[in-house]
């Protein structure tokens, strides 16, 4: 069953905020070894079969709070022009992932694969969404007058090396890395990768 985004204020709404908070809390716990969906609908409240039949899978439920969250803390900026509009995205989505919850997110998302068909939807979801973002930023700057590359070449070199080096813990210097991916696909320089990464949590 596929998850789908409740209206704003109801019970779905609040049941949904309570699983979301539960699988960040047990994500928290030393080692995590216990975010199964009995354990997550105990610490949310809420009975196990609503969980199944709201997410699916368990792995569903983790690719679902990965994603919003991450959505949540990058949001469409608008400064008028296409360099900083995508060097601001970029930086926000940076700095999220480099926080303590956006590395227990990046977590979630790896433990929800290769998942179910449910999770991989989710995730599918969450990409042409990112996709979705991108896509309008460049259609703002070609009403604009200016010349935004392909959507591709930004998911490429500037979405696809933040989440990578986020993931693996070698995310070099924020600012400067996002603006320096924005700088490449932009004006065809060469991103630097910088000797001392971010110190992760």
């Amino acid at each position: 069953m596929n998850a789908s985004t409740p209206r704003p204020g109801g019970r779905a709404a609040r049941v949904r905020s309570a699983v979301h908070e539960a699988v960040i809390e047990l994500l928290s716990e030393p080692g995590g070894k216990e975010v199964t969906v009995p354990a997550i609908a105990q610490r949310a409240g809420v009975n196990p079969t609503s969980i199944y039949r709201r997410w699916g899978t368990r792995e569903a439920l983790l690719a679902d709070v990965a994603v919003t969250r991450l959505e949540e803390d990058s949001p469409l900026p608008d400064t008028g022009t296409l360099g900083g509009d995508l060097t601001q995205w970029a930086t926000a989505a940076a700095s999220s992932l480099l926080r303590p919850e956006g590395q227990l997110i990046l977590r979630a998302l790896a433990m929800s694969l290769p998942g179910s068909p449910e999770a991989q939807e989710e995730r599918s979801r969450h990409f042409a969404r990112r996709a979705g973002d991108i896509s309008r930023i460049l259609d703002r700057a070609a009403a604009r007058g200016e010349d935004p590359p392909d959507i591709d070449r930004v998911l490429d070199h500037v979405l696809g090396p933040l989440y990578l080096r986020a993931l693996f813990g070698a995310m070099p210097d924020i600012p400067a890395y996002p603006q320096e991916l924005v700088e490449e696909v932009l004006h065809g320089g060469t991103a630097q990768a910088r000797p001392h990464t971010s110190e992760q949590p």
